[in-house]
């Protein structure tokens, strides 16, 4: 009997210790990497009133748990370490825990594509190669999709948080990690030689407004009808369905649902920015997409609490659309209006056949190309893609001027002067094809050129137009960029004289 008495006393001391136990919130496991230079949101729960001591890197802050068992702190910036150091809360501690660079991977499927996989045409064309070729402990991902929806916003997430370094084992075994993402922090870590740290949220096929934070949706009058939509959860979708009151596809096409589900849990976590790659689901919405998307770089960076958070994103690659051209050029509009944004150009990687490109090298190396430019002081990189900056008509051509590229050249697998992308309408509105006329060709050929561009910014002109009025660049199958900057950058898709 007295036996019996001690072991239920010891399992009641045992079930108040579980109970009284501090635990970290979300991104807090073992070998997370934290923002380097940036105030540092930590949190958790514990029981209600209970005094809670965080300790790292040589500071200790203290808090009392609220009446709901919240608690959160903030440590002071932190410098860059590659020395894994414990992070603790009273009894709690997290291992192996390393300062550097924070960023968020996001979008649908072209973001999700990954490195390695078992479907050739959803992985990267050297995923395979690079993946066994990798042994970077220093840099991180924490893979954070579950493909689900919530109509409220989620605190903790579905799918644990285990943060995984770098190594082939990691990147070959399981759900492998975006493709996109996992070069952007790769370059990243091989420029900068510290530790990184990425999380991948995505979902293919899956629209902006389902990404945006509601407060994000409201700071856009155009958007604001979506903040206010009321969302529908897995029951009623069904019901929906069945009555034929639902006009819509999936729950995922309901706006905020994603950020909700999958994103919501990891804020206010210090990041320096985002990776975005989406707007295949958007491509309907014409000029409309950039309206949409300044909700969701709004949204983000209000909730993360970061006024500076980056967001550098990828214009959409052809794959046989027709109207490519209108949501590339809303694309560009808004990378021109927001400060903290820039857009990585990839036309000359699409597949009119495919959706996914499977080069996601050089979409990752673009997008960190952006970052080290802007954000690491590496000024002497040009990551911009040349934009028109001047034009004028002479006679029957177009004369234009760019930013970004002293000089600019052609390179087609074809080697054809003809087949660049331009073309030139007038009067009547009729467009026709152009050719650049200062294109140098190849040994003499009317029709072959080696792509060098005789002097500085490009003249245009078609045959048969002497009163040129508009000049439009990819706006006409196939849409594949071949001009690009001295830097090896394309130009997107414009149009000049509306």
């Amino acid at each position: 009997m007295k036996t019996k008495m001690t072991m239920l006393a010891l399992a009641a001391v045992a079930a108040c210790a579980l109970e009284a136990k501090v635990q970290f919130g979300v991104p807090f496991a073992d070998h997370v990497v934290l923002q380097r230079d940036r105030a540092l949101p930590v949190w958790g729960t514990a029981d209600a009133g209970e005094k809670v001591k965080v300790c790292f890197a040589g500071q200790t802050v203290e808090t009392t748990a609220a009446a709901d068992g919240s608690w959160s702190v903030q440590l002071a910036p932190l410098a860059t370490s590659c020395e894994g150091r414990t992070l603790t809360a009273n009894d709690a501690a997290v291992n192996d825990v390393l300062v550097g660079e924070v960023w968020y991977c996001c979008g649908q499927s072209n973001a999700e594509l990954p490195l390695c996989g078992d479907n050739p045409h959803f992985r990267d064309g050297k995923g395979l190669l690079r993946a066994r070729m990798t042994n970077k402990p220093l840099v991180r991902f924490c893979y954070q999709s579950n493909y689900r929806t919530s109509v409220e916003p989620k605190k903790a997430p579905a799918k644990p948080v285990e943060w995984k370094t770098f190594t082939a084992d990691n990147l070959l075994k399981g759900s492998s990690f975006s493709a996109m993402g996992f070069y952007f922090a790769l370059e990243i870590h091989n420029a900068l030689g510290i530790p990184v740290g990425i999380v991948g949220s995505y979902f293919g096929g899956t629209r902006a407004e389902a990404w945006t934070p509601k407060s994000g949706l409201e700071s856009v009058p155009s958007c604001r009808a979506y903040a206010e939509q009321k969302l529908l959860n897995e029951e009623e979708f069904r019901k929906g369905r069945e009555n034929k009151t639902v006009k819509f596809g999936g729950l995922q096409d309901q706006p905020r649902v994603l950020w909700n589900e999958m994103v919501a849990p990891w804020v206010p976590f210090a990041i320096k920015g985002f990776i975005w790659y989406q707007g295949c689901s958007n491509a309907d919405d014409g000029l409309a997409y950039a309206d949409k998307m300044h909700a969701l770089y709004n949204g983000w960076a209000k909730e993360f609490r970061n006024p500076d958070l980056k967001l550098y994103f990828v214009q959409l690659a052809p794959w046989g659309y027709d109207k490519i051209a209108t949501i590339q050029e809303a694309q560009a509009i808004f990378a021109a209006a927001e400060k903290n944004a820039g857009m990585a150009v990839i036309n000359d990687r699409g597949n009119l056949d495919d959706i996914h490109p499977n080069d996601k090298e050089t979409v990752g190396m673009r997008l960190a190309a952006l970052a080290l430019s802007r954000d690491y002081g590496f000024d002497g990189l040009c990551a911009e893609s040349p934009t028109v900056k001047d034009w004028k008509v002479e006679g029957d051509t177009f004369v234009l001027a760019f930013n970004h590229a002293n000089r600019l050249y052609v390179y087609n697998p074809n080697w054809s002067s003809i087949d660049v992308g331009f073309e030139i309408a007038g009067p009547d509105g009729v467009f026709k094809p152009a050719r650049i006329t200062t294109l140098v060709p190849f040994f003499g050929s009317k029709e072959r050129s080696h792509g060098a561009i005789d002097g500085d910014g490009l003249r245009v002109r078609a045959e048969g137009v002497t009163e040129p009025k508009k000049l439009r660049y990819l706006h006409s199958r196939p849409w594949f960029g071949c001009l690009y900057g001295e830097t090896g950058l394309p130009v997107g898709a414009f149009h000049i004289g509306d």
